[in-house]
């Protein structure tokens, strides 16, 4: 069976796209392009409208151009509204997120994952689980909790993942070996709400428990932290990743708003101030980090003087990349009942100013890394790298895939290719951190 998976929406739809396409490549199955596969796997999200409309473009799409695949949704789009989905051109099958980790297994049982292909020719599975380049992606996404407890008023995520939920420490133990072994050099952690790690084990175990294992990791491995909520992004796990070679120094943390009204109406449990005195001490401890964030521009009451305090604290901030996503009413959330959204017109003017501010972090933290030598890993074709704070560079020559190597940075978006980065081996974890703190 030839299989194809499409992915909308965050690193935790990633994760679980990886996982469910791990499962498939184990049983046997084969990887296609969307218009050859026999069965097509659209992954949704519901954050937005307009990610519910791409899911039925993409949906209508597959079917006009592969009359004969079988297309199975799953996702929150699915879990949220079956009924808008169910009744589209060959959609044979949902599949809500509660039953998402058995997807697979409904795949290969209601679709004719034969004995033949399982077990063809061998004691075992015939197929090959996960490695390098699987789904086009150098690096694996993995997945350790789901689900949030926060009732921030515009998101619909809690009803479509449920409770907080997270995976033993040591399942990803077990994971981030058997990811080793299959030849990843980078694994980003990633959760729908990841600074709850652990919570709800009921033993002790935490998000800091989980990063100082990644942290003390044996193996030439690099961990990078997917979004983090600002308040649980504490000093001392700022200290950790400062600290350890094994842990980019690269943070994602959601600001959402750069107005306190506005913080309180969306129910955020912090100020600006606080999220301020958050990312100057990451700056201050690592000058060469890299700090994203999120914001969300047209909620209801946001006004001129809103908007205009958030275009002015990104510009003074320390952030260097920035995601815009223009409010969008979710129907059975505390924010949907809510008046005063901006007219379209205006949100659209206010965003390309927000967008504008964070192009301009961009280019300054771009502009502010040539000259330095960044440890980076082969991506894509052999022409690209990522390094470890997270900037995607074109090289002067090609390179193998998923390789380490030392980059100079040679312009915003440019490297010279080095040689092959040595192995670090945990011994050397101590050798980040100089004596005045910066990275």
């Amino acid at each position: 069976m030839k299989y194809a998976v499409v992915t909308f929406g965050c690193r935790v739809n990633q994760a679980d796209s990886l996982e469910i396409e791990g499962e498939l490549r184990a049983m046997g199955a084969v990887g296609a392009a969307p218009s050859e596969a026999d069965v097509v796997v659209v992954n949704t999200c519901s954050v937005t409208a307009a990610a519910d409309q791409g899911a039925r473009q993409t949906i209508r799409r597959v079917a006009r151009d592969n009359p004969a695949a079988r297309i199975v949704v799953t996702g929150c789009y699915a879990t949220r509204a079956p009924g808008d989905l169910e009744s589209l051109p060959q959609v044979a099958r949902l599949v809500p997120n509660p039953r998402k980790e058995q997807l697979a297994a409904e795949i290969a049982d209601a679709f004719g994952l034969t004995t033949a292909e399982r077990f063809a020719g061998g004691d075992g599975p015939c197929g090959r689980g996960l490695e390098p380049g699987v789904a086009g992606r150098t690096a694996l996404t993995l997945r350790v909790q789901t689900g949030c407890d926060e009732r921030c008023s515009y998101c619909i995520i809690p009803s479509t993942r449920g409770a907080g939920r997270s995976k033993p420490l040591s399942m990803i133990r077990d994971a981030i070996s058997r990811a080793a072994d299959a030849g990843y050099r980078e694994v980003v952690i990633t959760g729908v709400h990841l600074g709850s790690y652990g919570r709800d084990l009921g033993d002790g175990t935490s998000l800091l428990s989980l990063t100082r294992l990644l942290a003390e990791w044996a193996g030439d491995m690099l961990f990078r932290l997917s979004s983090l909520e600002p308040m649980d992004c504490s000093l001392e796990l700022v200290d950790l990743v400062a600290a350890s070679l094994r842990l980019a120094p690269h943070f994602h943390l959601p600001l959402q708003h750069a107005s306190d009204e506005m913080l309180a109406a969306m129910r955020r449990p912090y100020t600006l101030e606080g999220y301020r005195g958050l990312v100057d001490t990451i700056r201050k401890r690592m000058p060469h980090a890299s700090i994203g964030s999120d914001v969300i521009v047209g909620f209801p009451g946001e006004t001129d003087r809103h908007a205009a305090l958030l275009v002015n604290y990104l510009d003074a901030s320390p952030l260097t990349h920035v995601h815009v996503f223009p409010y969008s009413h979710r129907p059975g959330t505390e924010a949907s009942a809510f008046d005063g959204v901006p007219p379209p017109p205006v949100v659209r003017v206010r965003a390309a100013a927000v967008r504008a501010a964070g192009d301009r972090l961009s280019r300054a933290f771009r502009a502010a890394q040539v000259g330095t030598t960044r440890r980076a890993l082969v991506v894509d074709d052999g022409m690209a790298v990522v390094t470890d704070n997270y900037l995607k560079l074109w090289l002067d020559r090609p390179r193998v895939r998923n390789e380490w190597m030392d980059v100079q940075v040679t312009s915003e978006t440019t490297a010279r290719a080095g040689a092959a980065a040595p192995a670090r081996t945990f011994v050397e974890e101590d050798s980040r951190v100089t004596a005045n703190g910066a990275s």
